[in-house]
């Protein structure tokens, strides 16, 4: 049977991972605290949504880590995801919309496997000013987060490669990396010959961001994935706070105009904000950027919902006349079968449907027969960790 998860398009799931395991330096693992104390849950009880808090993970801290210096502080991001995945499966199961606040880009790992728990595919969108294409062999510095579209395309780093037992977490034609501006040496033959959907920032100053928000959004509907979309700070042009800053790419707008794009799919199944340091923001001005990005893209998601719930009505709930059904030529249009019993389907040798037709607001995996919990049971009924078996004929490649 399918497990049902009812959305709740008005509700917002808050967890916290304070990590800069990944990182090349200590001091974004005071993200998350940082952000709410500059008022992020307000901004976005006032944009409409009943925000609960979930709490922070426990800490993990960068250490310099000078034996594995191609793959610094493995343990410690290992240790951040296992964390993190079931809590992305309750927020998830309880059909608000998790948002994740974290230093390191590697929780993208655990939120699209804590995805894959109820959602047999999903797909992620990345906006960040780095490729992400290193692997051990590649990396200069031995930070994993340069390395997470590999991780999650299933090369990379053994460690974290396996943190999902059947490998790729994402196949690289549902993977696309938004708003690139720089690329390292050892990544551009990566990028050349991989899948993966590019959408480099220079083609976007000439074509407009929000235009290739739709090119990439049109391709999400049209495979019908739920997605994870993944905000890097440091893909905004000339923010500070964040370990890498840089002077070209997106601006502001426009990396808001392009998260408006992707904020409105109904097939959205959580967001990440990552990168932010807060030692690098004396004034609080960055905190209150992202604030200001992230509630605002929000609050787009929630008229637009509003308008598709409005538009969903179905107009054939009204009662028909038998002089409507009536055709110019005074023919009369034939009422339309009731639907067959299930002693009728037997008897016909038909068998029922594996799952309902998914209504507004409703999405539909193949996990067993489970009910949305609100987050406040969760405790007494926290999902198993076992992944829905996939079949062979919906992993087929398309593009």
């Amino acid at each position: 049977m399918a497990a049902k998860i009812v959305r709740q398009p008005k509700k917002i799931a808050l967890l916290g991972v304070p990590t800069s395991a990944a990182a090349t330096a200590p001091g974004r693992e005071g993200a998350p605290q940082a952000l709410r104390a500059a008022g992020l849950v307000g901004r976005l009880q006032s944009a409409g949504y009943e925000v609960t808090d979930l709490g922070d993970d426990p800490a993990q801290i960068y250490q310099p880590d000078e034996q594995s210096p191609r793959a610094r502080n493995l343990v410690r991001v290992i240790a951040m995801l296992e964390t993190l995945k079931p809590r992305v499966e309750i927020a998830v199961k309880s059909g608000a919309l998790p948002l994740i606040l974290s230093g390191d880009s590697s929780v993208a790992l655990a939120t699209v496997a804590g995805a894959r728990r109820y959602f047999r595919h999903v797909g992620m969108v990345l906006m960040d000013r780095d490729a992400g294409l290193h692997t051990p062999a590649t990396t200069t510095t031995g930070s994993v987060d340069g390395m997470l579209v590999s991780h999650l395309a299933g090369r990379g780093a053994a460690e974290l490669v396996r943190f999902w037992p059947e490998p790729p977490l994402v196949r690289e034609p549902d993977l696309a990396v938004f708003g690139v501006e720089r690329i390292d040496p050892g990544e551009d033959e990566a990028l050349r010959r991989s899948p993966v959907r590019q959408y480099l920032a220079a083609d976007m100053k000439r074509n407009g961001a929000a235009a290739a928000a739709e090119a990439a959004a049109e391709r999400i509907r049209a495979n019908g994935h739920d997605f994870v979309l993944h905000i890097d700070a440091d893909v905004i042009a000339d923010f500070q706070a964040t370990d890498r800053p840089g002077s070209g790419g997106l601006s502001f707008e426009e990396v808001r105009a392009a998260a408006e794009v992707f904020a409105k799919q109904k097939h959205l199944a959580a967001i990440e904000l990552t990168g932010y340091d807060p030692t690098k923001d004396s004034d609080g001005s960055g905190a209150k950027l992202l604030i200001e990005l992230i509630a605002g893209v929000l609050e787009k998601r929630i008229e637009a919902l509003k308008e598709a719930a409005e538009s969903a009505v179905p107009a054939a709930a009204a009662p028909v006349s038998v002089a409507e059904q009536k055709k110019p030529g005074g023919d009369e249009k034939p009422a339309e079968a009731p639907e067959p019993s299930a002693g009728q389907r037997e008897e016909r040798g038909e068998e029922e449907s594996p799952q309902p037709a998914v209504i507004p607001g409703e999405a539909w995996s193949s996990g067993p027969d489970e009910e949305t919990e609100p987050l406040g049971a969760t405790e007494a009924a926290e999902p198993d960790t076992e992944t829905p078996e996939t079949s062979d004929d919906a992993d087929q490649s398309h593009s």
